[in-house]
């Protein structure tokens, strides 16, 4: 890298009203810095998009606090390390963590910190699927499922979005653990592959209507765990199917993500309490200590075949706009990942 490098950002220069569109975001450009004393330089090789980044967009009190105006738009990612004077980080080595919607980020001990920057093996997995399976959404379906949906063998199990990234996982995991699994997904591309791939006992393809329908069908003796990404709609038909003591684990609400009216809460709650229900919300980032055991367990799945991690690449950081809408669409297939240097840089 010559001293003439330059590093592309994207920050937020407006918070989005609905669907954010390209007056949300100002493209930067300025020199690559140095790696801080006792720090790292990192070279982005892959962003993680997630429904997520839609929320860090907003004002408001939440569990992390909003991207600032003019910051650089937060993202989770996998880099190389360019530069380092840490004793933890190798010149060269591969790193993920909270690298932001750019080229290159500097970080010195204390933003080492803050960013959650870690060493990455990959004989436990490829870099994408870091971004996925063994990355935030799979620690994200890991707890979720386990610590807050607390699946035992027999238990049926429903997950929305179960083509997307947390989905895919979950269901998988659910599957592991000895459970029947019913998806709900968009489409008969995604729900065949959900069931012909990873699995699934069935699939209710919620674009073709009736959900209501597809889940008396699937699930005759009631919901047992359900895992929700959605919220909406989606939420109060498997409310109103729920088995005694059941769990729903609010895990996303991307269906309300860019409303411009109030939330849509769920009109079918006395559920909970006709069947000695919970529902419970659940962050990731409170399990942070853990995650070495669910990558652990995680990567063994991914070696001896019973987990399959697909992830849909969009390649460029100019195109991270509309790469980022398409979550919203449903457009992607799989856990969408935005892809800003060749892996061989």
């Amino acid at each position: 890298m010559t001293t003439a490098a330059m590093n592309h950002q994207f920050r937020l220069a407006r918070r989005p009203i609905g669907l954010p569109n390209a007056d949300d975001w100002q493209r930067t450009t300025e020199p690559v810095p140095a790696a801080p004393e006792g720090g790292v330089l990192v070279q982005t090789l892959a962003l993680s998009l997630d429904p997520a980044m839609r929320g860090w967009m907003n004002e408001g009190k939440s569990y992390i606090p909003p991207v600032g105006i003019g910051e650089v738009m937060r993202a989770g990612g996998v880099g190389r390390v360019l530069a380092s004077s840490h004793p933890k980080f190798a010149q060269g080595s591969l790193v993920s963590g909270v690298l932001g919607v750019q080229e290159y980020a500097a970080f010195d001990a204390a933003g080492i910190k803050r960013a959650g920057l870690v060493p990455i093996d990959t004989r436990l997995g490829t870099v994408t699927q870091w971004l996925n399976v063994l990355g935030m959404p799979g620690m994200t379906a890991y707890f979720g499922l386990l610590d807050v949906g607390m699946p035992q063998p027999g238990h049926t199990v429903v997950v929305s979005g179960a083509a997307g990234a947390v989905g895919q996982t979950v269901g998988q995991l659910a599957k592991i653990k000895g459970c029947r699994v019913v998806g709900i997904a968009g489409g008969t591309a995604k729900c065949d592959w959900v069931m012909n791939e990873l699995g699934f006992d069935a699939c209710i393809d919620y674009k073709a209507g009736n959900v209501r329908a597809g889940l008396k069908q699937h699930c005759p003796n009631g919901v047992d765990v359900y895992f929700d990404n959605v919220g909406g709609d989606i939420l109060d038909e498997v409310l109103a199917r729920l088995a005694m003591n059941a769990r729903i684990v609010i895990c996303g609400a991307i269906s309300q993500y860019n409303n411009t009216t109030p939330i849509q809460g769920p009109k079918n709650y006395l559920s909970l309490l006709v069947h000695r229900a919970r529902m419970q919300g659940m962050v990731v980032f409170d399990y942070a200590s853990r995650f070495p055991q669910a990558v652990a367990e995680l990567s063994g799945y991914l070696k001896d075949g019973r987990l399959k991690s697909r992830e849909d690449v969009v390649q460029g950081i100019d195109n991270f706009p509309d790469a980022l809408n398409r979550l919203f669409s449903g457009a992607n297939f799989g856990k969408l990942v935005l892809g800003v240097a060749p892996l061989d840089a």
